[in-house]
């Protein structure tokens, strides 16, 4: 026999006698009570009305003995007697509900930071005073090298006042380090910062990249054409040396443009 189907809410004794029938056919016998509830799945009042619902519509009426029993025979096609409901009765058996179990709180304890003693971080930042003894022996070197490269170019000694100030004189060559290197280091600052837009963070990337590149060039050039003993660098190198400062001017004021424009 196939069990009831299981619900949250209990059936009617009305939908639960064809299933006691076909209990019956099977054994042949009305079930008892307790088998009534153990199989239908009901409690005590619910079965004791299936129980006395079985035994009315079992028990054979009672016929004449005069009469053929082919009269007797009831037709299967013409409706049963209306059988009168059995009185609603409570259900002593708790309704099923649903497998999934419903969410349970979590109840154990509420760790916070509050209660956890953290040790203070500290605020204190990295020194950068060693950077100036690292800056220090890099700028005597790179700074006598664009100098003695820019007198091998044609850079040297002018006078940028003529009839203002004859006597006033500078000699052009150091417009080489403190362009190419101010510049790379400036730009190198911009890109590490991360608080710029971030197109003026990858010019000043490639820019920075670039300047240091052409600085070490610049340091190469000067020490291989000193050790040749070269008093005139090659017009190619001459030529490049003197394109520097006006790069350098077009590139600063590129960056300067990119740092103040907001995305």
């Amino acid at each position: 026999m196939t069990a009831p189907t299981l619900s949250a809410f209990p059936r009617p004794v009305e939908d639960l006698i064809p299933a006691a029938r076909d209990l019956a056919d099977q054994l042949g016998e009305i079930p008892s009570r307790n088998r009534i509830k153990k199989e239908l799945r009901v409690g005590g009042p619910k079965a004791d009305a299936i129980l006395a619902a079985l035994t009315r519509t079992d028990t054979p009426p009672a016929t004449d003995p005069t009469t053929d029993p082919a009269d007797t025979t009831p037709d299967p096609i013409a409706d049963p007697a209306p059988v009168a409901d059995p009185p609603p009765v409570a259900d002593d058996m708790p309704p099923l509900v649903s497998e999934q179990a419903a969410p349970v709180a979590d109840l154990g304890t509420k760790v916070t930071t509050d209660a956890i003693p953290t040790a203070p971080k500290s605020t204190r930042r990295a020194v950068a005073w060693p950077v100036i003894l690292l800056a220090l022996p890099a700028f005597v070197a790179i700074w006598s090298g664009w100098v003695g490269l820019g007198g091998l170019t044609g850079f040297g000694v002018v006078h940028p006042l003529p009839g203002i100030a004859d006597g006033f004189s500078i000699n052009s060559a150091i417009t080489l380090p403190i362009g190419v290197e101010t510049y790379g280091a400036y730009a190198l600052y911009i890109w590490l910062s991360g608080r710029v837009p971030e197109p003026a963070r990858r010019f000043a990337k490639w820019s920075a990249l670039g300047s240091l590149a052409v600085g070490a060039l610049g340091q190469v050039a000067y020490h291989l054409l000193e050790a040749a003993g070269v008093t005139s660098a090659p017009w190619w190198i001459t030529t490049a040396v003197a394109c520097l400062p006006v790069a350098v001017l077009g590139m600063g004021a590129a960056l300067a443009h990119l740092v103040r424009t907001h995305d």
